[in-house]
Parts: structure tokens; sequence; C-alpha cells
């Protein structure tokens, strides 16, 4: 403490140094400055449990490098982008429309060292002839926990522009386009722009029109929401002239910032967002003014004029493999609220006592420990990887919306939870977990809320019986069990939602109105199982491989806390609590200081 702080102690008659101890600013450091992959336990136990040993030892190294820097400079750097960020220059000197949006310093030094750091990672990858896409995934986790914004700018659209514009862009467009991505130059430059002012998530009643003009197209309109309006490259969704006015005339184009011929595009940015929180990513209202663009689509068939009457259905298929990375968003900020929760309670003295010896913390923190578990369970199993006990990759069509659900909101709860127990510090925008909360707010935004996801969940049920292949996952995952208390009560839920899914589907065929209304509850019912039975596979996994049950643990308590019936007294009567009799190897295991 400064002599400021001495010397006022001194001066009142009812403080002690015991007191003022409790209040020194470098004991509440928190979660910045630690290595946020070596302090991990759960992620290094994800890298082991997907990843062979002589994988890992290329690919640690790296993440650890990351962690250090995650929790250090990119953390720091987030706080300072978030207190200034981007602005826009509208005009220049001569009233010339620019459009330009000027990045704070911050935020630029950060994304270059992340794409330092990930270039390298990728680069030792692909040299010991390793896939880099996992420790890539855990990286952005990493980085997530810092800033979501960052994590958005540099993850936006990027393998969509891609993918399409292989895909459908005339040569020299592509040839262009793909060139930019591959040297890293147009590296977090990408965006897409779908939303407009009439439709919101009813993207068929967008109003951007798209007139040919030879073999490119002019684009004529406005979107309303465009996150990182401030890139190179946008994958747009408009109605060519002549298609119908519904989602059937919906069209995917790319605009590029500078025409062909190297002039000025005519993209113009109206406004930056004055957001809540991620304010680090420029969002933005996009104008569009005979801009040139690239009709991504294949040749028009049927009724649906110059489009194919594909485009919003392509855009929706690539949206919902964006939907995991935000759910990895979402998963960031529940991580960091949960290290910033238990740095906040470990130092914290009230009552005579540390706050984390109190039962009903301990309560609190270890419901919050399993829930972040859970999520990464979920969220690491959506990337279709095999990990030791299931060699199968798969990816699960239904899985996605089912798991952006329920860790979006657990990133808001989490964080809301963090600041509660942080006391009224939480709440001051100087403490790290007030942004926190305000940044997860916009997860269940992004890619579609709740209601948009549940009505994914009944097209995978309707249009592909996406349900049975998530099913087949879940019995796979429970199959390698030997934890039959908690495997055999996760079986049977598996069995009931089975059985829900049947339920529904004769409901839907009678009466479509009340079953939209009951997709919220089942959605949230698939998301509790496909947790519980992916915990209980990891559980096995740490059981033969490390001979340790903590995971047995983690699932035996989420299991009890989503799928038990827990009885008219709620489970008071209960006659131990292993979250608090072992609330110590819990606390551990998510955290190692």
């Amino acid at each position: 403490m400064g002599d400021y702080d001495t010397e006022a102690v001194d001066r009142l008659p009812f403080s002690t140094p015991e007191k003022a101890r409790r209040y020194r600013t470098d004991s509440f450091g928190g979660a910045v400055g630690l290595n946020w992959y070596d302090t991990d336990p759960t992620l290094q136990f994800t890298m082991a449990y997907y990843l062979r040993p002589d994988e890992l030892a290329v690919v640690e190294p790296h993440l650890t490098r990351i962690g250090a820097l995650m929790g250090g400079p990119v953390a720091r750097w987030a706080e300072e982008t978030d207190r200034n960020p981007p602005r826009l220059e509208r005009y220049d000197r001569w009233g010339h429309d620019i459009s330009q949006v000027v990045m704070p310093a911050s935020f630029t030094a950060s994304k270059q060292a992340v794409l330092e750091a990930q270039r390298a990672l990728r680069a030792d990858a692909r040299a010991a002839k390793v896939s880099s896409s996992l420790p890539l995934f855990a990286s952005n986790y990493l980085l997530n926990q810092a800033d979501i914004g960052m994590g958005c700018a540099l993850g936006t659209g990027g393998g969509m522009v891609q993918s399409l514009v292989a895909a459908y862009a005339p040569a020299d467009v592509r040839d262009h386009v793909l060139a930019k991505f591959e040297s890293g130059e147009w590296a977090g430059e990408t965006a897409q722009l779908l939303t407009e002012r009439t439709g919101g998530s009813d993207l068929g009643a967008l109003e951007t029109t798209a007139t040919r003009n030879g073999d490119s197209w002019l684009l004529n309109g406005f979107k309303w929401f465009a996150s990182n309006c401030a890139g190179e490259a946008f994958v747009v969704l408009a109605k060519p002239e002549g298609a119908p006015d519904s989602s059937r005339g919906v069209a995917n184009f790319l605009v590029l910032r500078t025409r062909r011929d190297g002039s000025r595009n005519g993209v113009r940015i109206r406004r930056l967002k004055d957001k809540l929180g991620t304010r680090s990513v420029a969002s933005g209202e996009v104008e569009f003014v005979d801009a040139e663009a690239f009709l991504l689509s294949g040749e028009p068939s049927g009724d649906s004029g110059p489009s194919d009457g594909k485009g919003l259905g392509r855009m929706m298929e690539l949206t919902n493999a964006a939907r995991l990375g935000i759910a990895l968003f979402g998963l960031g900020n529940a991580r960091r609220a949960l290290v910033e929760s238990l740095c906040y309670a470990r130092q914290r003295q009230a009552f005579g006592g540390a706050l984390i010896d109190k039962p009903l913390m301990r309560r609190k923190l270890a419901e919050l420990i399993v829930d972040v578990e859970a999520a990464q369970a979920l969220v690491f199993d959506g990337i279709g990887a095999a990990n030791h006990r299931q060699r199968r990759k798969v990816r699960q069509r239904i899985a996605v919306p089912v798991t952006k659900l329920k860790v979006c909101r657990l990133g808001i709860t989490a964080a809301s939870d963090a600041i509660e127990i942080h006391g009224g510090n939480g709440y001051i925008e100087t403490w790290p977990v007030a942004r926190l909360l305000r940044d997860a707010q916009v997860n269940t935004i992004w890619e579609g809320p709740d209601n948009i996801l549940c009505l994914d969940v009944r097209r995978g049920i309707e249009q592909s019986s996406a349900h049975e292949a998530l099913l087949s996952r879940l019995r796979d995952a429970v199959s390698v069990s030997d934890d039959g208390d908690t495997t055999q009560l996760v079986s049977h839920r598996i069995d009931d939602l089975d059985a829900a899914v049947t339920a529904w589907s004769k409901l839907n065929h009678a009466n479509r109105d009340a079953a939209e209304a009951r997709l919220f509850p089942l959605a949230q019912f698939m998301g509790d199982v496909y947790a519980g039975a992916l915990l209980t596979e990891q559980a096995a996994w740490e059981r033969e491989a490390r001979g340790a049950d903590r995971k047995a643990l983690v699932a035996r308590l989420y299991a009890q806390r989503y799928l038990a019936d827990r009885g008219p007294l709620r489970g008071i009567d209960a006659d131990a609590d292993e979250a608090l009799d072992r609330f110590d190897e819990l606390a551990d295991g998510a955290l190692r200081l």
C-alpha cells in the first residue's frame, strides 16, 4: 500500500492494518496477467482428450505462448479499445464521402499480435503434418476470454467468403480475392451483410436490389447491421431485379471495397452503432449505391428469376457453421467470468474469513464450474473432431443451434453471477466483469436469437430427421461409460428425449402453432441431455487414461442438477453434498494458480 493509504489508516479510529489489507489494490488482479492456458486444466484436458500425444507435443508450446499473450497484452489492449472504440471519418476535407473507419492503435496492435501467434501455430502444425483446426479453435477460445469483439472481427465471414468465392466468383475476382486471403492481408477484413430495417431475422423481406451489369451486378440498398464494416470483402444478400419478392428471390453477392478497375466502390458507411458492448468491432449501417457486386450462386432455375432460388438456404448453411463460433464467444465469456469470480472470492475477506470458504459461495462457484465445463464439452464436440474413445468424425446438424442456445445464455448468466460475486465493485466499469456482461448479451442475437434457433431445430427434424444423428451420438457417448448411476440416469434421459421428439412431431402434424410454442423446452431438453452424455464420455476417458475421477464428479453434479428428479424437497433432504465436500478438487481443477 502507498503512503497515502497508510496515513489514512493511521487517522481512522476504527481502522486496523488487517482491515486495510482487504482493499489492497494489488490483491485483486483477477485474470489479467495470468497465462490462460497454463492456469486452465480443463482446456489442457480437452486438448489431451482430442489429440494424440505427438500432436499435442507440437501444438501445446504454441498454446502456452498464446495463453500468455491473451491473458496479458491482448486482455489489456481490449480494455483500452473498449474505452476508445473505432470511429468513423465520413468525409474528407473536400467533403467527399470516404466512409473510413479509424481503428484505435490498441485494436491494431492486438490484431497483429493474435494473427502472428496463430500463423506460427499453423506453420509448425503444417510442418509436422498435424491438423491445426482444433488448436486454432482453442486459441480462439482463449482470445474470446479477452475480447469477443476481436474474435468477431477475425472470424466474421472469412471462411464463408472464401468458400463462396472459390465456387462461384468470376475467375479474375476469384484469383484476386483468394490471393488476398492466402497472403493474410485480408485476415479479419470480411463481413456478412444480411439484416435490414424491414425484416430483421425475416430475411425474405429485404429490399436491397441487384441489377445485372455485364458479368457483374450493381447493388443498391441499405443494411441496418453490419459487423466489422471496416472490412474489405462482404457477402451481401440482395434480390435481383425480376426475382420474386420472397425468400426464393434472395441471392448471395460478393462486394469488395474497391472495384476491379481500382476505383472506390459504392459502399458508404452511414454511421457506426453506439453499442452496449463488443465495442472493439466496428458495427455500422452500410449503404450500397451502384456498388459493383458478383453473384455467388449457380445457374438460375425454375421460377426463381435471375437467382437460383437457393441463396438464402446457402447462406443459412454457412450461418449455421458460424453459429458454433458464436457459441465459442459465449463459452469464452463464461470462462472469463468463472476465472474472475474464483480470483476475487479467494482474495476477498468478509465475515471473518475468505469469501470462497462460505458455503453459499462454494455452492454458487461449484455450479458455475460445472456449467462451464458442460458448455466446453458441447462447443468442442460441435467441431466434429474424433476423440480417443470415439474415432468417428461426425458434424451434427442439429447440435449447433442447440449448443448456441444453451451456451450463449450461459455466457450472460455467468457474467451476471460474476458481478454479483464482486458485489458493488462488479457493477463498476473499472473492474473487469461489467464489460463481460455488456459483451455477452450480443451472443444471443448474433446469428439468430433463441427463437430463430428453435425454428432451425424444427427444420432439422422435419427436413432431414437430424435428431436421429444426435440421439445416435448421445448413445455412443454413454456406451463407453462405466459410472453406473450417472450413466444410467443419462441413458434414461436419452430415451426420454427420443420419446419427446416423437411426441412433438405428432403434435406438429396436428397443430403447428402449438408445436412451435413447445420448441423451446424441447431444444433445452436436447442441450441438457447432450451435455450430460458428453461429460460421462469424458469421465470414462479420464478414468481409463489417467486413473482420476474429477470429470466423473462434474458429470454426476451436472446430471443431478439438470436431469434428475430431485423429489418434493428439491434435494434439501440429501444425505451429502459432493459439491461442498469436494469443492477444493473442483476449484483446483478449474483454475490452477
